[in-house]
């Protein structure tokens, strides 16, 4: 018995990971509001009834979606800034961590880019408690550079995070000239240049 409850419960944790895969793709190429949960049990060949079994709510398997983007973005970030002492170098490589995941065609991290917390009133605490964790990543690493005191640090995390974001909007895949990488460089070097404390270059 305890053969086929392990089993069991191995079909189930593949089930639900079907259900999450397939509801990130819809999620990310559809949108949530256009998105349905016959849609989803369609895509994975199970019946409505058995993502309800899963999850209790649309809502609810947004939520989850959300918070595996999160941490598959937050992990490369991680990942990328963990042996980099340089401030800004550190900033460099978190921004083409993050950049990489959104444009490698991940469904799960161009979740947390389209849909806005807002747009789901009824999962918008939990959306934006799992978002605020992530660029919590992006306060510290900001909090660590020499930047004039004019410029609001806050205000820098958005701007470098909604650049990040946006590129998804233009990037096309192959050209040599906007590689993940290179497109983090020029924006974190125009913010270097532009708000680095001018009394440290001295």
């Amino acid at each position: 018995m305890a053969l086929v409850r392990t089993r069991l419960r191995g079909e189930e944790q593949e089930t639900r990971g079907r259900i999450l895969s397939a509801a990130a793709a819809w999620f990310a190429d559809h949108g949530y509001a256009a998105t349905s949960i016959r849609d989803i049990a369609r895509e994975v060949g199970v019946t409505v009834g058995a993502i309800y079994v899963h999850f209790a709510s649309k809502d609810r398997l947004l939520a989850a979606v959300y918070e595996e983007g999160v941490r598959r973005i937050g992990e490369a970030v991680d990942g990328a800034t963990e042996t980099i002492d340089d401030p800004w170098q550190r900033l460099e490589a978190a921004a083409a961590a993050h950049l990489k995941a959104l444009l490698d065609n991940a469904s799960f991290a161009r979740v947390v880019v389209r849909v806005v917390p807002t747009d789901v009133p009824e999962a918008a605490r939990d959306l934006e408690r799992l978002r605020d964790g992530y660029e919590a990543r992006f306060r510290s690493l900001i909090d660590t550079l020499d930047i004039a005191p004019t410029y609001d640090p806050t205000l820098l995390r958005l701007q470098l995070l909604g650049a990040l974001n946006t590129t998804l909007t233009w990037y096309k895949r192959g050209s040599s000239r906007s590689s993940p990488r290179r497109i983090a460089q020029q924006f974190v070097a125009t913010l270097r240049d532009g708000v680095a404390d001018s009394r440290r270059k001295r």
